[in-house]
């Protein structure tokens, strides 16, 4: 009998088996909310790690700002407020009393570090101001999912006050290249497609919008990351304000930019199978898990001995020789939670010298020589790391089709990606797609890059798809 439902037949269904099975988070008490059980907060630790080295390498640093936000505060940039209404949970009564003015519990950042912004700038010589808070945030979900859309969820979030226009753009990009791209690309291993959104789809009270978008499993978009040119709207509503070289008062340019632990949802959608996830190596909280065949002293003593040797080599390693399991048990865990590489130790194994290895993407096992197997597994992981993002990109492939007509890009979509001119669809067909609840993921250059400020709209694709 099959542990997890096939994704062929119900896919959604499939994303709750791996989320129940493979111990990564549970529904919380409160409709809309999570607890993310250890294993998977393992994963969004690693995940944390990187992301943050690579927004450090960018120059930003760390701070942190309250939860609890003025709802005036909100109020001070129109479009910021409109964009977020419908998913504000806002306090009126603290300490048993009705409070003064109610406090929005934080949905994104933006206002709060905007005031602190203003009174941290008071020369050219104070910016750039690159700012990055790790935190928990609340947006309302009416039709929640796990790590895909939660009431609470966590992110980073970064904000940056420049002197000039051109500086915060060339920032804004740099994040989502360096930091976002690249991350999602070589570590997540998943091929994103980056661009810009229409003005429909852009961040509330952004001038611009570039996102990274990732083909799920079932051919569907997932926006995995964002980053936002704000223009002078907050620094305009805010009054971040500085005394230039040329001795005049000047609006600060901003932005801001997140990810969050949806990537966690990508990961296991963009990767998994019929079996669990697949987690790409230079992720794994474990990347080799070494299981003796029996529970016998003397291979448990030499699987032991195998996992020393692995992890001086570097590797994150975990030996699973819990008395009570079954052999297969122990395998069935280790391939529903997506260890990328098994060592299997068995009595005839190491007889005959041998230890088998395991691939978890490919389930394809050799047998190798006891004496090199902490030598041959660093290699396998570099092979299933690239194994992953060949099979994700060869997917978002075969399901992307070049289209002429908003009536084709409609169909394309039902079942992946859909690419056309973006002069042939426009606001009117964005409209039109939205009724069959399509959107426009991003805009591109014809060669799959960012468009350039102050570009030729003519000049540009689109890619359309259903979303999560």
């Amino acid at each position: 009998m099959a542990v997890l439902t096939s994704r062929a037949t119900d896919f959604p269904r499939w994303y709750q088996d791996v989320l129940a099975k493979a111990e990564l988070a549970d529904n919380g008490p409160v409709r809309g909310t999570m607890v993310i059980r250890p294993y998977g907060y393992a994963i969004w630790e690693r995940m944390q790690a990187d992301v943050d080295a690579r927004i450090k390498a960018a120059g930003a640093v760390n701070a942190y700002f309250p939860l609890f936000i003025p709802e005036s505060y909100l109020r001070r940039e129109a479009e910021h407020v409109e964009g977020f209404s419908p998913e504000l949970a806002v306090v009126t009564i603290g300490g048993g009393k009705e409070l003064e003015e109610p406090v929005v519990v934080r949905p994104t950042s933006e206002t709060i570090i905007g005031e602190y912004l203003a009174k941290w700038t008071q020369s050219y010589r104070d910016l750039p101001l690159l700012l990055n808070q790790w935190a928990n945030v609340v947006r309302w979900e009416l039709r929640p999912r796990l790590f895909l859309r939660s009431s609470e969820f966590l992110w980073q979030e970064g904000h940056t006050a420049h002197v000039d226009e051109a500086e915060a753009a060339a920032y804004a990009r740099r994040i989502a290249l360096e930091v976002y791209r690249d991350f999602l690309t070589d570590v997540l291993a998943i091929p994103v497609l980056i661009g810009t959104k229409t003005r429909k789809e852009r961040f509330a009270g952004a001038t611009n919008t570039m996102t990274c978008e990732g083909m799920m499993g079932d051919g569907k978009a997932l926006q995995m990351a964002t980053s936002h040119e704000l223009g002078q709207n907050f620094a305009r509503a805010f009054d971040i304000d500085f005394l230039g070289a040329d001795g005049a008062k000047h609006l600060a340019w901003t932005t801001s930019w997140g990810s969050s632990t949806r990537m966690v949802g990508g990961l296991i959608m963009a990767h998994g199978d019929d079996n669990g996830l697949r987690i790409p190596p230079r992720l794994a909280p474990t990347q080799v898990v070494v299981l003796p065949v029996r529970d016998d002293e003397t291979v448990v003593a030499k699987a032991r001995e195998i996992a020393a040797a692995l992890t001086d080599a570097g590797l994150r390693v975990q030996v699973d020789a819990r008395p009570g399991l079954s052999f297969g048990r122990r395998v069935t865990d280790a391939e529903i939670k997506g260890i990328p590489v098994r060592v299997e130790v068995g009595p005839r194994d190491l007889a005959a010298g041998n230890v088998t290895l395991v691939r978890r993407d490919t389930s394809v096992k050799a047998p190798v020589p006891l004496a090199e197997a902490a030598g041959r597994v660093p290699a396998l992981l570099d092979e299933v790391q690239a194994g992953l993002h060949a099979e994700a990109l060869a997917l978002r492939e075969s399901r992307t089709a070049d289209v002429t007509t908003v009536a084709d890009a409609a169909q394309a979509a039902q079942t992946g990606f859909a690419r056309i001119p973006w002069r042939l669809v426009g606001e009117e067909g964005e409209a039109r797609l939205a009724e069959d609840a399509l959107t426009v993921r991003c805009l591109q250059t014809p060669d799959g890059e960012i468009p350039p400020a102050g570009g030729d709209p003519d000049d540009l694709v689109c890619l359309i798809a259903r979303s999560y």
